[in-house]
């Protein structure tokens, strides 16, 4: 597994967005603040986003599952220096064998997550690098029903991930306690919005604020031409977190059997929080107990 290098993956926001000279919302060292326009952008238009799978935009921090392999690239030197493992995102365009940045300037890339690294302990607590396992959320054939399980690594080759939980971007979604910690990854893409949304600021807005459903993050739509266009609460003028997010407003079960595996975990892994929480089924992800907060 793989964690961003020096800078993100970036998603382009689906509406055309105007800059303001004020404070931003989501980033408090950043003076200024980008909102949506009314308009659709001609990149969403061109890609068919009328026609687009519409999922979650889940606030974690994103990851990437690959082989590993070691690249070294001649950097220019306005650029962040990197880890001499980091290799760069596919998308980023390579000419005479030197990398590319984007229209915003960056170079999205990769760090690799490796066994024992200090660093990384919270993605390390959600894989298992023995018995090959990954600790997903996932949807289940159930209606609006989820589940945390252990997944094969190999089933997850070449996705994208977002790690989520206690000590990643503040806990908008109050998983587990610092006593406690859970962390666990969601496919990116894989929590798909029901309902069809319209593709109009105004509506966007009466969903995101009336709708259980709209607590989230943000909306990241899947072109069928594999592109995705991203529109986050921020961009709405919207605030982010929010009470009671639509991610643990729904009913879960786990399913964490270690004794199908042979599983070793380390001391502070998920699997092990998990695996105590076997076979349960809760009515909303909120409800959960955890051991530490029992004892208290």
């Amino acid at each position: 597994m793989q964690r961003p290098g020096s800078v993100q993956q970036k998603v382009p926001t689906a509406f055309s967005t105007a800059v303001r000279d004020e404070p931003a919302t989501k980033r408090h060292n950043q003076s200024y603040r980008v909102l949506a326009t009314g308009e659709l952008s001609l990149k969403a238009l061109e890609a068919d986003i009328h026609h687009a799978i519409a999922t979650e935009k889940v606030d974690g921090s994103c990851c990437y599952v690959t082989k590993y392999k070691e690249f070294t690239w001649n950097l220019d030197d306005d650029f962040r220096t990197v880890a001499e493992s980091w290799i760069p995102a596919h998308e980023v365009l390579q000419v005479n064998d030197r990398l590319q940045p984007d229209e915003n300037g960056h170079i999205p890339g990769w760090v690799p997550v490796e066994k024992g690294s200090k660093s990384y302990c919270w993605h390390l607590s959600t894989v298992n690098y023995d018995a090959g396992l990954a600790l997903v959320l996932r949807p289940c054939l159930e209606k609006n029903l989820l589940e945390i399980t252990a997944v094969p690594l190999a089933d997850l080759l070449e996705q994208t991930l977002e790690l989520v939980g206690t000590h990643i971007n503040g806990n908008p979604y109050g998983l587990g306690n610092k006593r406690q910690p859970v962390h666990f990854l969601i496919s990116h893409g894989s929590l798909q919005i029901e309902k069809p949304l319209m593709l109009n600021l105004s509506d966007l807005i009466t969903w995101f604020e009336g709708s259980p459903e709209g607590k989230v993050e943000g909306i990241v739509w899947h072109c069928a031409n594999g592109v995705l266009f991203k529109l986050h609460r921020h961009h709405l003028g919207l605030q982010w977190p929010v009470q009671d997010p639509y991610l643990t407003a729904r009913p879960l079960s786990i399913n964490v059997d270690l004794a199908r595996y042979e599983c070793d975990p380390e001391p502070k892994s998920s699997f092990l929080v998990f695996a105590r929480l076997n076979g349960k089924q809760f009515d909303h992800f909120k409800d959960i107990l955890w051991e530490n907060d029992a004892a208290n």
